[in-house]
């Protein structure tokens, strides 16, 4: 059985080569595309578990290739690139994509590579389904003098005022509150609140937390 199947969106014949070689012996299923068009026809119909992706497509840039996968399929991305720029990886991350390799680079990085996004794509897709079967048991969360209602997504005083949180402020509150008394990362964070899109350049969740501090008693409601 095959322990995932990889979608490489490369025009390079040689590279598409040498990854089968390399990564189907490790047992994962190949899956190749050479252009834009066909990577997203593969997407579709092959649905793959992790695309490995090329920004240097005849047909497309791979920077508007990458929002456009992500609007078909969650599936993680790991950026194969030439693209060496500390900009081009800052914004392929803030695209959606999950981690950057550039070229060249040694076949078994690669391989742990895919392995390490897997597994933090298989935590977090856990992580969303305990939170969704927590959100369906919970209204929400009394503490001090205020309730987080998870109905109404907002944040009440004793007075029913609401100083309207956003949706990040919100989803990060929410999750410090099912989490009592234990720490958490900003990784931990990100899975619980950007289903795992982590980024080292993002420090909205730093922002937030210097901005929104809340102590004491918590309780389900």
């Amino acid at each position: 059985m095959y322990r995932a199947t990889v979608l490489t969106v490369d025009d390079d014949d040689d590279l598409q080569f040498v990854m089968r070689k390399y990564l189907e012996p490790q047992g994962y299923k190949l899956v190749s595309a050479q252009s834009g068009a066909e990577c997203m026809s593969k997407v579709e119909t092959a649905h793959p578990d992790i695309i490995l992706l090329d920004l240097g497509l005849p047909d497309n840039d791979g920077l508007s290739l990458l929002s456009m996968i992500r609007s078909k399929s969650n599936s993680p991305i790991i950026v194969v690139s030439g693209r060496k720029e500390t900009s081009d990886r800052i914004v392929g991350l803030e695209l959606g994509a999950d981690d950057y390799l550039v070229k060249p680079f040694e076949m078994h990085e690669l391989a742990a590579r895919i392995k390490a996004v897997l597994r933090r794509y298989q935590k977090t897709s856990e992580t969303v389904v305990a939170n969704k079967a927590a959100e369906t048991s919970t209204k929400g969360f009394a503490f001090n003098d205020w309730t987080l209602d998870c109905q109404q997504y907002q944040l009440f005083d004793k007075g029913g005022n609401s100083p309207g949180l956003t949706s990040g402020e919100f989803k990060l509150l929410e999750a410090l509150l099912k989490a009592p008394s234990k720490v958490l990362s900003r990784e931990n964070l990100f899975d619980l609140t950007r289903q795992g899109k982590f980024d080292v350049y993002d420090r909205a969740i730093d922002v937030q937390i210097a901005r929104y501090m809340f102590c004491g008693q918590v309780k389900a409601i």
